[in-house]
């Protein structure tokens, strides 16, 4: 065995051998793997090897594109065939809401390159006879999809990466992981067979690696506490039978028809797809429950739980009913087994929090689909520090270190699984574990009629509904198209476009950087100019490649002390990233220190023409009718005031685009603050806001928000906010960013959309120049935000076209609901583009 490696992989599932055959493909010759069993004895054995494209992230989406198209390259490589039977993936609904989702999705696919097609059940009926179809609305069929056998694509993949120079070691189990400056010292230990058992045995080995990857599967809980961090990923159990020879199917195909494409009924919680004759059912029943919480048992191998039929008893029997000829068809095994899932059911693939060199590829419900993809994108990262789609979204630290609970996850974890075929509404809110963090006017928001929203555990207003609401009006109703919350977010909108209004921003992510350091440190990590005490910048940090790490607005406190406020879902995402920046110029630019600040300070918006109105009711200054104006208290500018009792960091700015100030308050007064706004503004009409509005009211001022428009797949100058970056210093990233060039822009759109629908910014863009089944043109990009402007009356959107299709007044088309309606790319800023609003005196 090796001792020292570029990098080691532990776990020998398909995740981790994918990994060593990409990192190995990437160009590191000295890969190891390491398995603690046999390769594929953990989750990877009992997988029912489905190829699901289907997926609302855009980053998932290319992983599992990648997978398939990969996959089908394997038995040429290493002459081991995967056993991949393209057959289609035909998704059948039963209800328009469900063709509505299949119809976003699309949408998305289709800036993915994913190809579908679309199926009346007469169509479905008349291609496979065997599905009863006169209950179904209709269906989106994959052609590209289908399903592999699991252990034959890991054996491939595992092939093939010994051909690249891989070494895999079976039977190592890691113990320990020390890091020692510049490498870890992993401890591994040889596992033998006793009594059935697999346990250490004595012979232990330290293997020196410069990275570590971390695909151990349903044993994460362990991986977790060696490298004293949490990790959100625990095992579910997944159900599913495998009937006897269903004699209709045995003469169906007989007779010469086709195999069946992967059959998932959506509404019944279910897929089912052909195996010798006979049917695999694989419900995603309720009440499944979490196992190894803490821990995977020494004597779990390759083991399975016992059957709970009566748990899937209602899934068995609508598979009967979609598919009548297998009601007399018996049962010929069946499988329950851990599955791992994330409480958002997307992986954990990325750097692990606060350690250097540690990858994460943790947590995969479908990681049979997603391990090709998984390998490709995370040695993108790994080898040349950036992957060319953006993998913010999967990233470990989405889930904080700071609050995070095992409970958390295990009820999390639940509730994923249950949800695999819920409907997936961009709107939708789910409910397990909530609520769980909370500002401290949470309780008062509620009871003035708060419908809240979900942000990295914080508890925030989405909109606020009538408190006499009749009983036929559902709070909790989603929909793809404009759900009952929408004319409640339009009465927001325009309260701040014409009167004003308050929004809770808690949620935000704070820290302070202070100390010696702290300037250079500053004046290095972002790539706009640092603000003058007392005045604040918008600018961005940097990944390696030039692309958009996060965004900041800095406000300076003092000569070396700054205030830097980011999006409250990415707080240890972005602390990570700046303490290690830090750490590393420690000893060029000095002592630097950061403080997570978060829950120390609350934060309310408000904003609109009468907030100098609503604030000097309650400001406690010595002219309070001058304490507001633009030469006391300019726009784009920080400074303390008291607005009763209550001391406050007020910085005149408004993501809303009018006139306004972020009010950052001790979080212990903020009930205090809270009731004396509502008193203050009562006379002046002060509305309640959420984010569904706020969100709107962004667009008409082109402001990018970060997961949306800016992210690690396109420059700040691809985002054309050339006015935030300071060419003429030096910062980080900054040649590669120039380099990088335009390959694309962001653009706002106001868009000539259905009544009944806006965009949610997942949807293509096309050029209205060529047939496109029938009715659009070429695919020219993507929307990446999606609303309704109160302002211009119709949809509006943001998004990224190829730079020739970007100037104003470029005509272009919007995919929504499978129709193609007619956008215009309008100047930055449509609404009040001087910022006249926002500079306003008083």
């Amino acid at each position: 065995m090796k001792t020292q490696v570029k990098a080691l992989v532990v776990g020998g599932g398909a995740i981790g051998t994918s990994i060593a055959y990409h990192l190995a493909r990437a160009g590191w010759s000295d890969v190891m793997l390491i398995e603690r069993d046999e390769l594929t004895s953990g989750s990877t054995w009992h997988a029912a090897g489905l190829l699901p494209l289907f997926n609302m992230s855009y980053a998932t989406t290319h992983i599992h594109q990648y997978s398939v198209e990969f996959y089908k390259t394997l038995e040429e490589e290493t002459g081991l065939n995967p056993g991949f039977f393209i057959v289609g993936n035909l998704r059948m609904a039963q209800t328009q809401a469900r063709m509505d989702e299949y119809m976003l999705y699309a949408a998305t696919a289709e800036t993915c390159g994913v190809p579908y097609e679309w199926m009346t059940p007469d169509a479905i009926k008349e291609r496979w006879p065997l599905v009863r179809t006169e209950d179904l609305e209709g269906a989106i069929y994959h052609p590209t999809d289908g399903y592999i056998n699991p252990a034959d694509l890991t054996m491939a993949m595992a092939k093939g990466a010994r051909q690249r120079g891989v070494a895999i070691e079976r039977k190592w189990q890691a113990d320990g992981f020390e890091w020692k400056g510049d490498h870890w010292d992993v401890t591994l230990t040889k596992m033998i067979e006793r009594g059935g058992n697999l346990v250490p045995g004595e012979e232990q080995v330290v293997v020196s690696a410069e990275h570590v990857v971390t695909a151990s599967g349903n044993h994460a809980q362990r991986t977790a506490k060696m490298l004293g961090i949490k990790m959100p990923a625990i095992p579910v159990e997944h159900q599913f039978i495998v009937t006897e020879p269903d004699p209709a199917l045995v003469a169906y195909r007989k007779a010469g028809g086709a195999e069946h494409p992967v059959l998932r009924d959506a509404d019944a919680k279910w897929y089912v797809r052909e195996e010798r004759g006979g049917w695999i059912l694989g419900p995603y029943e309720r009440n499944a429950p979490a196992r190894f919480e803490y821990g995977v048992p020494d004597s779990f191998r390759a083991d399975l739980f016992p059957l709970d039929l009566e748990r899937i008893e209602e899934e068995y029997m609508s598979m009967i009913h979609r598919i009548p000829s297998s009601e007399e068809v018996g049962l010929k095994d069946d499988f329950n087994g851990p599955i791992c899932y994330t409480p958002d059911g997307n992986p954990l693939v990325g750097p692990a929090p606060g350690l250097r060199n540690m990858w994460l590829a943790e947590g995969f419900s479908f990681g049979i689909t997603a391990a090709g993809g998984t390998g490709h994108y995370l040695a993108q990262l790994m080898v040349g520090g950036e992957a060319e789609i953006d993998m913010a979204s999967l990233d470990p630290k989405r889930f904080s270190q700071s609050w995070m609970t095992t409970e958390f996850a295990a009820r999390k974890n639940e509730e994923a699984y249950d949800h695999v075929y819920i409907l997936h509404h961009p709107d939708e809110e789910r409910p397990a574990a909530r609520p769980l963090r909370t500002a401290p006017a949470y309780d008062r928001q509620k009871a003035l009629g708060a419908q809240f929203g979900w942000v990295n555990g914080w508890e925030r207003p989405n909109y606020y509904g009538p408190l006499d609401a009749p009983e036929s009006f559902d709070h909790d109703a989603r929909s793809f198209r404009r759900g009952g919350w929408w004319q409640y977010a339009v009465e927001e909108a325009k309260a701040i476009r014409e009167g004003v209004g308050l929004i809770d921003a808690s949620a935000f992510t704070k820290h302070v950087v202070k100390g010696p350091g702290a300037t250079a440190f500053l004046d290095w990590f972002t790539c706009n100019k640092l603000p003058r005490v007392g005045r604040i910048n918008l600018t961005y940090a940097l990944t390696d490649h030039g692309t958009t790490r996060t965004e900041y607005t800095i406000v300076r406190i003092k000569e070396h002390e700054y205030y830097c406020v980011s999006s409250g879902g990415w707080t240890e995402y972005d602390g990570d990233y700046l303490r290690k920046a830090a750490a590393d110029k420690a000893g060029e630019f000095g002592y630097i220190e950061i403080q997570d600040v978060t829950t120390q300070w609350g934060v309310f918006a408000i904003a609109g023409p009468k907030t100098r109105d609503v604030l000097k009711e309650v400001i406690r200054d010595a002219d309070p009718d001058t304490a507001l104006s633009n030469k006391r208290f300019p726009w784009l500018s920080a400074r303390p005031i008291e607005l009763g009792m209550c001391p406050v960091n007020a910085i005149r700015v408004a993501y809303t685009g009018e006139l306004g100030w972020e009010l950052h308050h001790p979080i212990e007064m903020q009930n205090y603050l809270w009731d004396l706004l509502l008193a203050a503004g009562e006379k002046h009409g002060l509305k309640l806001v959420g984010a569904r509005a706020q969100n709107w009211l962004r667009q008409e001022k082109s402001y990018r928000a970060f997961g949306n428009e800016l992210g690690r797949d396109a420059t700040p100058l691809e985002a054309d906010l050339p006015r935030f970056v300071d060419l003429d210093k030096e910062f980080h990233g900054k040649a590669a960013m120039e380099a990088t060039g335009i390959r694309s822009k962001c653009v706002t759109l106001l868009i000539d959309g259905p009544e009944d629908a806006d965009p949610w910014g997942r949807e293509a863009l096309y050029l209205p120049d060529a047939p496109l089944r029938g009715d659009g043109g070429t695919r020219v990009g993507r929307l990446t935000s999606g609303g309704y402007s109160v302002a211009f009356g119709k949809s509006i959107g943001m998004g990224y076209v190829k730079p020739d299709q970007a100037k104003v007044g470029q005509k272009l088309l919007v995919r929504m609901q499978d129709k193609l309606w007619p956008a215009e790319v309008v100047e930055d800023s449509p609404y009040d583009p001087t910022n006249a609003n926002i500079r306003v005196d008083g």
